[in-house]
């Protein structure tokens, strides 16, 4: 894969991670609607990307739940290889739809890691299959009352993650809900991908894992790509 980090947007990071870890590295709690004023930054208003209150468990058979990290969109705005959060979203829900699914979106923030985020995602899924998504790009298909480390599937090399795979895992996430057994979504194989980005993932996992507010439930999430 020849696409190079970025560099400004490293050094944006790098800046931004260091000016978070001078503040006080203390759990952050979510108790009476208060959040730590040490801990996330700020989210961003996003126009296509609006919270609607606590993400409740859905009861209809065919739907997926897409459930994003918690700087997802609101304090990061793209993957690692700087594919747009809104366009990531937007081809996993046309993978979803067209399979004749619907696809419901979600965020989480009680956790950064990617399979936890899963596990938390399926539980409020009517059809017990969830996609999750980190800011990053990591991603993963999950099912119901499987291990959070018992997957589906898992896609963990993002720089090799393009829109047409989001598309796809989309599609097969979909599948899953109705019961099928889809091929496993193929992806590239780039040896080089991890010593390339190993830097930058790391400090995008801990720009997310900022955004963590231990014991704050999932929201639910209205996107509009008009």
């Amino acid at each position: 894969m020849s696409q190079e980090i970025d560099e400004t947007l490293l050094k944006n990071i790098i800046r931004d991670v260091l000016g978070e870890m001078k503040s006080a590295d203390t759990p952050i709690s979510f108790k009476g609607g208060a959040v730590a004023t040490d801990g996330p930054s700020q989210e961003n208003s996003v126009d296509w990307f609006k919270s609607t209150g606590v993400a409740k468990p859905g009861r209809s058979k065919d739907e997926v739940v897409i459930a994003v990290g918690p700087a997802f969109a609101t304090v990061m705005t793209q993957t690692i290889i700087k594919q747009s959060h809104k366009d990531v979203l937007r081809q996993l829900i046309a993978g979803i739809e067209e399979e004749g699914l619907k696809a419901r979106v979600i965020k989480v923030y009680r956790t950064s890691d990617v399979s936890f985020i899963s596990a938390e995602a399926d539980k409020l899924s009517g059809s017990g299959i969830a996609i999750a998504v980190q800011s990053k790009g990591t991603t993963i298909i999950h099912q119901k009352d499987q291990d959070p480390l018992n997957n589906l599937e898992l896609f963990p090399q993002a720089p090799v993650l393009t829109l047409d795979t989001f598309r796809a895992i989309g599609k097969n996430a979909a599948q899953y809900a109705k019961g099928m057994s889809p091929s496993p979504v193929p992806t590239v194989n780039d040896q080089m991908a991890r010593p390339r980005y190993q830097a930058l993932a790391a400090l995008m996992h801990i720009k997310e894992t900022k955004q963590v507010v231990v014991g704050k439930p999932a929201e639910e999430i209205d996107v509009n790509f008009n």
